[in-house]
């Protein structure tokens, strides 16, 4: 059955996503590189950078990896973290904050430091996601720390309902647990472990033994490992930072 179109709300531009009607501001000066000597960029965060460019031919290829680390250290891809990668990257503000736009895994306006994304694709919707994404709401209640989103889907139909805590994966889940994951994340202590996808046994052939327990040092290593324990976002995590979608009317 097709979808009637009359359902779908959209905006004078045909769009369901706003401003893209919007007619660029000519008055405004030219875009400029920022002058590295009047810039303060910290240390940690240059060198970071300047690590993601070395490892690609075309070094605007490193775009991604360097807002993932500006947005790490200021906690959002604010002005001034893009104008410090802008001034690393040898690139305009404006070329930066266009890729910023693009991908919902950015995040341009203040938010929490600790991002939960809960996954409300089918698989998990057909499980309670729904249920666990209200839990999770009202678990984290209105404590700024606490970023609760739901996201299409996370990749990990296999430990449905689930949610991505930042970079961990953990599930299946049930709404009871969502008290217990904000109490965790306040008191600092590994939130959930035992349901940590990091240490579900890894799948093994016939006949064969079954891998020990991950130590914490293996498992920092291990495929589903956390930008925040391996060096930067595309070191293997099946987190959400690899499965940004674009912003667009999809």
């Amino acid at each position: 059955m097709a979808i009637d179109p009359t359902r779908v709300p959209r905006f004078a531009h045909g769009s369901r996503v706003p401003g893209w009607d919007d007619a660029a501001d000519l008055t405004k000066a030219p875009a400029v590189v920022p002058d590295a000597a009047t810039t303060p960029v910290p240390d940690e965060l240059r060198v970071e950078i300047e690590a993601y460019m070395a490892r690609y031919p075309d070094f605007r290829s490193a775009a991604i990896p360097a807002l993932h680390a500006a947005q790490r250290l200021h906690g959002w891809c604010s002005p001034t973290a893009i104008e410090q990668v802008a001034c690393v990257m040898r690139l305009t503000p404006g070329y930066l904050t266009a890729v910023a736009t693009f991908y919902d895994m950015f995040d341009t306006h203040p938010k929490g430091r600790h991002d939960v994304y809960v996954c409300t694709n089918i698989s998990c919707s057909l499980r309670g996601a729904d249920e666990l994404y209200e839990a999770m709401l009202s678990a984290a209640g209105d404590d700024p720390d606490f970023d609760v989103k739901s996201f299409e889907c996370l990749g990990a139909c296999d430990i449905a309902p689930m949610i991505s805590l930042d970079g961990e994966y953990i599930g299946p889940l049930v709404p009871e647990d969502c008290d217990q994951i904000v109490a965790d994340v306040k008191a600092g202590r590994p939130v959930l472990e035992a349901k940590q996808l990091r240490h579900r046994p890894a799948a093994v052939s016939a006949g064969a033994q079954p891998s020990q327990p991950p130590t914490p040092d293996r498992a920092a290593s291990g495929p589903t490992a956390s930008h925040n324990e391996v060096e930067g976002p595309t070191a293997g995590e099946r987190g959400p930072e690899r499965h940004a979608t674009p912003r667009g009317d999809g």
